[in-house]
């Protein structure tokens, strides 16, 4: 893998990248996380053809925080689309997308359709199956954080060389030691400019205009993909994903698996994913 810089929207987007040649595969991080989550992933998908891409998504060190502070999914897909366009993608280019990389991506999908010819997505179930998980007691426990981070306390988060993102990480996947993947999401999050623009992503969901996920669902075949012991969206919050996901797409569920199901799974997740990307 290689690092560099990628200008797109009027940013600076720090970016991982492997495979040189063949169709290009986007991959969106979500929080609290960075393009390293993608280490084990990128290389199957250079090995399988294509060019591979894990940006730091905006405000997310070394990506630029936007001047105008806006974290809406509307400026994260537009994020997406103009990478796309940036990175050299045609019709065949590919999405896949993590925690907020999913919302993202479900978003950029389906307002420009024509660049992306398949995706797949993980953790966060399509818009309203996600926003109905939340009527549940068990699932308003789970998601506290996204009510702190609306509060004066949520720079708090930020003590303790930001041991409250261990405490998450350690509650969403309690069975994965994540050590390596906490050092590079320090160094996203540690200046506090950074962490306040990852907080952004969460208050822009309560704005006016709703952070513009709206029903957003992708109109080409999406593979969603769910850890059954995921401890930051609670499994039962899935269902009904498969109806509200275009025709022909797909809903795996992996047994004793956590929130990062990537990470903890490489093997099974790379496979779902090359599988599914690798179909006509």
């Amino acid at each position: 893998m290689e690092q560099r810089i990628v200008q797109a929207n009027g940013l600076s987007f720090g970016a991982l990248t492997c495979g040189d040649d063949g169709p290009l595969a986007l991959c969106l991080h979500g929080f609290p996380d960075s393009a390293h989550t993608f280490r084990h992933l990128l290389p199957a998908l250079a090995d399988a053809g294509y060019r591979a891409v894990a940006p730091w998504l905006r405000g997310y060190a070394p990506t630029d925080i936007p001047a105008d502070g806006d974290f809406s999914l509307t400026a994260l897909a537009a994020d997406a689309n103009e990478l796309h366009e940036a990175l050299g993608g045609d019709g065949d280019a590919v999405l896949v997308g993590h925690d907020w990389g999913a919302m993202t991506s479900y978003v950029a999908a389906a307002t420009d359709a024509a660049r992306w010819r398949r995706v797949v997505t993980m953790a966060v179930p399509p818009p309203k199956t996600a926003a109905g998980a939340f009527l549940d007691y068990a699932q308003l426990k789970r998601s506290f954080y996204i009510f702190l981070f609306q509060t004066p306390l949520a720079g708090l988060v930020g003590m303790n060389d930001l041991s409250f993102i261990d405490g998450l990480r350690r509650d969403w996947s309690p069975s994965y030691d994540g050590t390596e993947d906490l050092a590079h999401v320090k160094d996203a999050l540690r200046d506090p400019a950074n962490l306040m623009a990852a907080i952004g992503y969460y208050r822009a969901m309560f704005a006016a205009s709703g952070g513009g996920a709206g029903d957003n669902v992708p109109p080409q075949p999406t593979r969603y993909l769910h850890g059954e012991a995921d401890g930051a969206f609670g499994i039962a919050g899935v269902a009904g994903a498969l109806e509200e996901l275009s025709a022909g797409s797909s809903v795996e569920i992996l047994p004793d698996v956590g929130h990062f199901l990537h990470l903890e799974r490489p093997d099974v997740v790379n496979r779902l994913v090359l599988e599914w990307l690798t179909t006509s």
